[in-house]
């Protein structure tokens, strides 16, 4: 027993290694990226100031520098980079701001919703907020008018785009719009 005790004695005074395992190699593949080159007539990429946004050709962006890590600045496109360029001169390009729910909206004073295209649905929760579940109320440039049948609430919609939107294909052909209440009320109580 001398003989395995002094054995077990010397494995813990002897630092234990453990089995090395050869390193992974890594396989690297070189991409090459050309510089932005512009097309003879196309201006040089560059950041543009929100005011000074014309046209769609003005919100495609100048890229990243090689050998930098892009920002979303540097590689966002579209709307996207009209709301980051707008966020940067203090304009909320798409009004993020909730709905005012401090008061019930009436036909004479309406809560206003703006909307960029035919249709838009709000989310009414009352006045306090929060005093009913959300009720979804589907506004349109057909009716600028919904109410809450829940607390009442009248909202109006605001067509803000453009006077002709091009994206419009009138793809409604046939679709007929389903009744509501405000279809059977007397035309004496409509509001004008």
């Amino acid at each position: 027993m001398s003989a395995a005790r002094a054995a077990l004695s010397l494995a813990r005074r002897v630092p234990f290694k453990p089995v090395r395992i050869a390193p992974r190699t890594f396989s690297t593949v070189t991409v090459r990226r050309e510089k932005y080159d512009p097309k003879p007539g196309e201006p040089e990429g560059k950041i543009i100031p929100f005011d000074q946004i014309k046209t769609e050709q003005d919100l495609l962006p100048p890229g990243a520098e090689p050998g930098t890590v892009p920002t979303d600045l540097d590689q966002s496109t579209g709307l996207e980079r009209l709301e980051i360029l707008g966020k940067m001169q203090g304009i909320d390009i798409f009004d993020m701001s909730p709905l005012p729910s401090d008061r019930v909206g009436t036909f004479e004073n309406p809560i206003v919703v703006k909307s960029a295209g035919d249709e838009i649905q709000a989310g009414c929760t009352g006045c306090p907020a929060d005093s009913h579940l959300v009720r979804w109320l589907v506004l349109s440039r057909a009716r600028p008018f919904e109410r809450c049948n829940e607390c009442g609430s009248v909202y109006r919609m605001d067509y803000v785009g453009p006077p002709d939107d091009p994206h419009d294909h009138h793809h409604h052909g046939g679709f007929e719009e389903p009744k509501t209440m405000a279809d059977y009320v007397k035309p004496d109580y409509w509001y004008r």
